[in-house]
């Protein structure tokens, strides 16, 4: 069974479903919960897209490490940016105190529900294709992932029963 100490954390692609899941899977199993992209946000007092535009996508991934790096929390749910595999650093810090789950879609389904593209604060080359970036990232997740949910035909609830299912069962 899982270990109160440690922490959940979410992994994927942006349109997972990371953030809208990680309050269903904090609120069901009475966990803090940690949205990694609304804490930089709150902390820099601008949008993620806001830090891509001023400073560039490199500004927002040091951020973004920075910030994940000076986490330090246990017994929470936490949802992570999509970019965040980035960084092996960020990811080995958040790993030492829980275990992750990456909950992967097909690039079908992230094409299908991916919307306000260009103002999300996505971490792409200028131009990047939404499948350039899936064939860049798949690779990483599954490297971080302790377990790869497969969520393509799933909705909120479907994910949810999967993930504590897993949870349940480590």
């Amino acid at each position: 069974m899982h270990d109160s100490k440690d922490n959940i954390i979410l992994i994927g692609m942006p349109w997972s479903g990371k953030s809208t899941t990680g309050v269903l899977l904090a609120k069901a199993l009475a966990m803090p919960y940690v949205d990694t992209d609304v804490l930089i946000q709150a902390a820099l007092g601008k949008k993620l897209q806001d830090i891509i535009d001023a400073d560039g996508m490199d500004a927002l991934r040091r951020v973004e490490e920075q910030h994940l790096l000076s986490l330090q929390c246990r017994g929470h749910v936490i949802a992570t940016g999509g970019s965040v595999v980035y960084s092996d650093a960020a990811m080995g810090h958040l790993k030492k105190y829980g275990r992750c789950y990456y909950l992967h879609l097909p690039l079908t389904v992230v094409e299908s529900r991916a919307t306000n593209i260009e103002y999300r604060g996505l971490v792409r080359e200028p131009g990047q294709s939404l499948a350039d970036l899936y064939a860049t990232r798949e690779p990483l997740y599954r490297r971080f992932a302790d377990e790869i949910l497969n969520c393509g035909t799933l909705d909120q609830e479907g994910v949810l029963a999967l993930l504590l299912a897993a949870i349940k069962k480590t």
